[in-house]
């Protein structure tokens, strides 16, 4: 069986969480693989140096479509253009999705319900070019994998996919970010970590991700310490903490620091390092005092998972792909509450037989998410639909 697995979204301007899931589940894939499997990545037309950025290791390709990148979108959503060739089964890991082709299975990925439920918090384009591929999606797709069952549902109430076409496959977290390098406190140095402990985000920076929640708190706890005498040092440990951002600038011009002046928080306070690499990442997870993850709306949340595999403690909304992957292991508050946010911090930081038991919780769930487990059930999917259209085909060739 040859796979065709579009890899386009490691080479975006933003590649955010897709792109992580895209490069980690092919090479996965490649990794479970039984003898006479393979799988064929492919990407939009471009030189063939930034192609191999979406290089993954025992994947072939990838091999370029003879259109850009916009081309092809434009194509997609109108449901022609080039697809992949001479694969016995077509994944699609966004809704970047091709037109399905000569009776081959097509399985495509939708990470969340975002365009349908939250359209407010991407942009207008974005929302609706979701939604209209989303809608080709449920048309034309053997298979619609979704990383939780929070997703599953939110899909139903929105897209007419019918239950035996929706299966719920989880994410993993990768070996080189939960592997603290021998080079660390180089690293850390370089990045100019602080040094006492931080709070941190990994989050592209727009509206949906709710740092403007996580700034207000801590302007809401710096002037709560300014009012009142600390009670001792651990509880004024909370507010003086700083935040350190991880990730990609995304839509809607958000800047941490402009926001951060706006509520009445110090910027300096805030330190952005932009998109990591994976062992530098590995340096800032291992080092931080608590994850804030207070989204407005996801469909996994695979920084929570990466947090809980480092025993970070991590506080996030308590919408429900969250509480689905964070169970008991992590400390939620409603969305766009930063009061609540700014409690559960001080507790979280004061506390350290919470800390201790948040840790050790998240390690333990943590350990559930593999990329490997992740692609052996994808695997058994891509055997069922090609088992299936060959009966098929045999039974035509029978009639």
């Amino acid at each position: 069986m040859r796979v065709g697995f579009l890899v386009e979204q490691m080479l975006a301007p933003v590649p955010g969480g897709t792109g992580r899931y895209s490069a980690e589940l092919a090479a996965a894939l490649a990794r479970t693989a039984r003898p006479g499997e393979a799988v064929i990545s492919w990407c939009a037309w471009r030189g063939e140096r930034e192609a191999d950025g979406a290089a993954v290791p025992g994947v072939v390709g990838p091999i370029r479509l003879p259109l850009p990148r916009r081309g092809l979108a434009t194509a997609w959503l109108r449901g022609y253009g080039p697809a992949p060739s001479a694969v016995g089964i077509v994944h699609a890991p966004t809704l970047l999705v091709p037109p399905r082709r000569h009776g081959v299975p097509l399985v495509v990925t939708i990470h969340d319900a975002v365009p349908w439920t939250h359209p407010h918090t991407l942009s207008t384009h974005g929302a609706r070019w979701h939604r209209q591929m989303g809608a080709r999606a449920a048309r034309q797709a053997d298979a619609v994998i979704v990383p939780t069952r929070a997703v599953a549902a939110e899909l139903r109430a929105h897209l007419p996919i019918p239950a035996d076409r929706l299966h719920v496959i989880g994410e993993g977290v990768a070996e080189a970010v939960v592997t603290i390098p021998a080079d660390a406190d180089a690293r850390a140095a370089r990045l100019r970590l602080p040094g006492g402990g931080y709070l941190l985000t990994l989050a592209t920076l727009e509206p949906r991700k709710g740092l403007d929640t996580v700034l207000a708190a801590l302007a809401e706890l710096a002037a709560l310490a300014e009012l009142a005498e600390p009670v001792g040092p651990a509880a004024s440990a909370a507010p003086d903490l700083p935040l350190v951002h991880v990730g990609s600038p995304g839509w809607g011009g958000l800047d941490l620091r402009v926001e951060a002046a706006r509520v009445g928080l110090d910027p300096a306070r805030i330190h952005s390092l932009g998109r990591l690499e994976d062992a530098d990442l590995a340096v800032v997870l291992s080092r931080a005092t608590a994850l804030l993850a207070p989204s407005r709306s996801e469909g996994f949340g695979l920084p929570i998972v990466e947090a809980m595999a480092h025993g970070v403690p991590a506080i996030v909304s308590d919408i429900p792909a969250f509480a689905e992957v964070g169970g008991d292991a992590v400390v939620t508050v409603p969305v766009a509450d930063p009061g609540a946010l700014a409690r559960a911090v001080t507790a979280v930081v004061t506390d350290e037989g919470l800390r201790r038991r948040l840790a050790a919780d998240g390690r333990a769930r943590a350990a559930a998410f593999t990329w490997n487990g992740a692609a052996e059930t994808v695997w058994s999917l891509y055997r069922q639909l090609t088992d299936s259209r060959a009966l098929t085909t045999k039974d035509r060739g029978r009639a």
